[in-house]
């Protein structure tokens, strides 16, 4: 069924999750966290990558995992760790899904922040029908009329696009997207956008849900 078929009763087209690579944003400095390994942090016994890991697993094919330190700590979470070619230079979530698209492996690659630990478990397949229908190589998610870009599928054809932007000194997410084009996925649960930037939040989420 082709995107954006009109007939009443069509069912959305999809991405297949083999043809997705999901990859887990974890190579950030944490500053605002006191420069704390933001995806190790520990919530309710787990490591926050842990548990953003096992909403997306389900969703994707292969998983990778951008970090630029304790990569060991990483790895033993069960995806392949993908270093920034120049993590001195830091160049936030960009620099991570600059490497993820280098190395995917799969047509689409679906990325979101270590600091979310409650990420829809829906994610890649209404990401998916949204890029379709609107005929885009990228789709983010949107929660309560605000844009989460860091929660974007990607065309692996994308890359070049990117490395043009980073060469250029660009560093932000939606300002990249902004020059490629991309969809919008609504999300009604706002919860599930939940991200941990201070330690206070952190405190304040570890009652559970």
């Amino acid at each position: 069924m082709p995107p954006g078929d009109p007939r009443p009763g069509a069912a959305p087209a999809s991405i297949a999750s083999a043809r997705i690579t999901g990859l887990l944003l974890a190579g950030g400095r944490g500053s605002r966290m006191g420069g704390a390994d933001k995806g190790l942090l520990q919530l309710r016994g787990e490591s926050l990558a842990a548990l953003a890991l096992r909403r997306l697993r389900p969703q994707v094919g292969e998983l990778l995992i951008s970090a630029n330190r304790n990569l060991d700590d990483y790895a033993s979470l069960g995806a392949r760790v993908l270093a920034d070619e120049q993590p001195q230079d830091f160049a936030g979530p960009l620099a991570g899904m600059a490497a993820g698209l280098r190395a995917c492996a799969t047509p689409w690659l679906l990325c979101v922040p270590c600091d979310g630990p409650w990420l829809p478990q829906d994610l890649a397949r209404r990401l998916g029908e949204a890029a379709l229908a609107a005929g885009r190589d990228a789709a983010i998610a949107v929660a309560g009329g605000r844009r989460q870009p860091v929660y974007a599928l990607l065309r692996r054809e994308l890359l070049d696009s990117l490395l043009v932007f980073l060469r250029g000194g660009g560093r932000k997410v939606e300002a990249w997207l902004q020059t490629v084009g991309f969809a919008e996925a609504a999300f009604e649960d706002l919860r599930a956008f939940d991200n941990i930037n201070l330690p206070q939040q952190l405190e304040a989420l570890q009652a559970p849900r």
